[in-house]
């Protein structure tokens, strides 16, 4: 079964930075795209990273580009989204995502999964 669990979340104020960690479970990451959404209270789903381990191609949201890195520990079967610069308009729940990779050749979208954790809450103060 195919689990994924965040953590790291929390209050932070403008301008700090967070680490978030999202556990795997059932499967490794090779041939996966793995990414990170987040959705804010009355908002929309939005993407904000994903990287394809087949080729290495990684995309980042233009809200958060320069801000966030997609990391990983293949050891651990953990990536992390570090986040710097944060401001208010970052808090949300933010999700980390799988999907398997069946054709190379084409860049991650964020918002395509299949598997998505539970989120963790990343709340940012002014």
């Amino acid at each position: 079964e195919v689990r994924l669990v965040e953590s790291g979340g929390g209050l932070v104020q403008a301008g700090g930075s967070l680490r978030l960690s999202c556990a795997a479970s059932g499967f490794t990451f090779d041939g996966y795209a793995i990414g990170w959404i987040r959705q804010a209270p009355g908002k929309e789903r939005e993407g904000v990273a994903c990287y394809s381990t087949t080729d290495g191609g990684v995309r980042y949201a233009d809200p958060v580009k320069a801000r966030v890195t997609v990391s990983f520990d293949n050891a651990k079967n953990t990536v992390y989204l570090h986040m710097n610069s944060l401001k208010p308009e970052d808090t949300a729940v933010y999700y980390c995502t799988a999907l398997k990779i069946y054709f190379t050749g084409r860049l991650c979208v964020p918002l395509e999964y299949e598997y998505r954790g539970q989120g963790t809450q990343v709340t940012v103060s002014s």
